[in-house]
């Protein structure tokens, strides 16, 4: 078989070109495309890694601040009960109140948790159409 893209400069000006040469362009382009598309999407996920990654960052960090303001003002609590109760039983009782509000947050993130599907269920279902119309373009 001979290269369609020699064929195209040997033909005689004016002619038409054949259906093997307009299939293998056809495929020649959308090989092209689709490898440009993966491209961009590689390099706008990169970009994007990045910017998740410094506001992680940035989270993490607030959420060690959130941390430490929660254990400190937890013995500010703790001290200024200790004027009416032992302190002994004073963070006792702030200990108490953190137990319970991390077993609801316990509770509520597990059923939050049991929520999430494992599988991007539309994005396969998109893959699988276009799979379908890859192979019958015309139905």
């Amino acid at each position: 078989m001979t290269d369609p893209r020699t064929d195209a400069h040997e033909r005689a000006p004016g002619a038409e070109p054949s259906l093997g040469e307009i299939v293998t362009q056809i495929t020649s382009d959308l090989n092209r495309l689709l490898r440009q598309e993966i491209e961009l999407a590689r390099v706008e996920l990169t970009a994007e890694a990045r910017k998740a990654g410094k506001a992680a960052g940035m989270l993490g960090g607030a959420g060690f601040a959130g941390y430490m303001v929660a254990v400190l003002a937890s013995l500010a609590v703790a001290y200024g009960l200790s004027n009416v109760i032992d302190l002994g039983w004073a963070t006792a009782l702030v200990a108490l109140v953190w137990a319970i509000a991390g077993a609801v947050l316990f509770l509520r993130g597990r059923t939050a948790m049991r929520q999430v599907s494992p599988k991007p269920e539309k994005t396969i279902e998109t893959l699988k159409e276009d799979a379908e119309w890859a192979r019958h373009p015309t139905s």
